[in-house]
Formats: structure tokens, sequence, C-alpha cells
């Protein structure tokens, strides 16, 4: 495989152009690489009051529906997010999943699951009271996409 990166001072962002013959599960596999590293890269505009914030993503622990609106929830804080829960599931990066109706979470702060076989789950994340839950539709998508990345898929 070939890499080649020019300069081009008149971009207004990135363009990535891959050339092949076929696609290849390789190719696949190297365009969701991209795609994954543009959403992780994205920078979201949080709110406290009027105040806006910027966060890293990998600070989010879920995203929730409220009374006012949509909250990102951190160990510490909560703020809004002026984004309504089907567009973020569109535009966060592949480690946030719907977990609920009303929720949103990162797989990757996950630390433990209550399982509840009659009702919702209880998700807990380390250093942190925080909570949330797992409705029994969700249920068995979330752990296949936890076992995706115990196994490195």
């Amino acid at each position: 495989m070939k890499i080649r990166i020019e300069l081009d001072e008149n971009l207004d962002e990135p363009e990535v152009v891959i050339r092949t013959s076929s696609l290849t599960p390789e190719i696949t596999q190297l365009q969701n690489i991209i795609l994954e590293t543009s959403k992780e890269q994205r920078r979201l505009e949080f709110y406290k009051g009027e105040t806006r914030i910027y966060l890293p993503l990998d600070e989010v622990l879920f995203f929730e529906t409220t009374d006012r609106g949509i909250c990102a929830h951190t160990p510490e804080e909560s703020y809004e997010i002026r984004y309504k829960l089907y567009e973020l599931e569109e535009m966060l990066p592949r480690k946030f999943m719907r977990v609920s109706k009303s929720a949103i979470l990162n797989t990757e702060k996950i630390f433990a699951i209550d399982r509840n076989i009659t009702s919702s789950s209880e998700v807990s994340f380390r250093g942190t009271r925080k909570q949330i839950f797992v409705s029994r539709h969700y249920y068995k998508a979330l752990m296949e996409r936890l076992n995706e990345r115990r196994v490195g898929i």
C-alpha cells in the first residue's frame, strides 16, 4: 500500500482520497478508522448557563434527556447540549451508543452493569456515583458492543 500526503493551503478541511482497484475488507476497515478518528476529533459545544464549554468527548460518561433538554454528564458535572438525541447518535463515535429512548452512553467508561432481567439494567461508572439505565430492548446490543471491544474488533 502506498501512502501519499499532499499539502494544499487552499483547503478548509483535510480531504482523504483512497484509490483502489476494488473495495476490499481492508479498504473498508481503513475507511471506518478514518471516519471514527474524524468523529473523535469533533468538538461539541456544552453549556453551563450561558457559558460555552468545550470538553473532549472522552470526558463524557453519558447523554440523557431531561425536562430542560439534553444533558451531558462527566464524573463531576452535567452540561446542557443543544442537539437532539438522534442527532448525537449520528455524530458521535462508535464508542457511544443508545441504551434507552432517553440515553446514550460512552461504552469505554462503563465500570459495572447490574443486570435486571425483568426491567432496566443499571450501569455504573468508575470514580462517580452517577448511573444510567439500559432498557431491556438495548441490553443485548450493548453486550455485543462490549464483547467486540474486548476482543478488539
